[in-house]
């Protein structure tokens, strides 16, 4: 990105991929072109993640199988965390797990308490290709972990357990925008 441009400013919202998509459950490739095409994806991402209201969007989400993601969310005492990952690994993931509630643009108005680390590391790439590491810790640690889990082909929805993954699956299979398709 270009310093002081807005991200998202030149991109092109996406359609959203949602829950009962074969594509959030299949784990990403790679990327290993670093060219004008990823920054482009990176610039939509961020444009759809702005459209859509949310806080993080992982590149299965707009239908791409790529191991990507972007983020404008904040911590617990509110500083924002601004930018993207490309081929994240999650490195870390410890402290005290805490359940909060966790919705995703791919599950749109519902959310579910789920249980997250208060902190996280996570190491990959810029779009030009520069190694860099993603602190996180409160809110923007769960990001994290949301974000690198779509990644792998999980959603929020795999790791609720118990009477919220059966209210969650109740609730999935009524919304409007369901395929009739909930967590299992």
């Amino acid at each position: 990105m270009r310093h002081g441009s807005i991200p998202g400013a030149h991109g092109r919202v996406r359609p959203l991929s949602l829950l009962g998509d074969p594509v959030l459950h299949t784990r990403c490739e790679d990327v290993t072109d670093f060219g004008p095409e990823l920054a482009r994806l990176v610039e939509d991402m961020f444009a759809t993640m702005y459209a859509a209201q949310g806080v993080g969007l992982a590149a299965n989400q707009v239908g791409v199988p790529l191991r990507v993601f972007v983020y404008d969310c904040p911590d617990d005492e509110d500083v924002r965390h601004l930018g993207h990952v490309v081929n994240p690994r999650l490195v870390e993931a410890d402290g005290i797990v805490l359940r909060g509630p966790e919705g995703c643009l791919s599950l749109p108005g519902l959310e579910a308490g789920t249980e997250r680390h208060d902190h996280a590391v996570v190491e990959g790439f810029t779009t030009a290709g520069e190694p860099i590491t993603v602190h996180g810790t409160g809110f923007f640690a769960r990001c994290l972990q949301h974000e690198a889990d779509h990644l792998e082909g999980t959603v929020y929805a795999d790791r609720v357990t118990g009477w919220r993954r059966s209210r969650l699956a109740r609730q999935a299979a009524r919304a409007s925008w369901s395929r009739g398709t909930g967590p299992a």
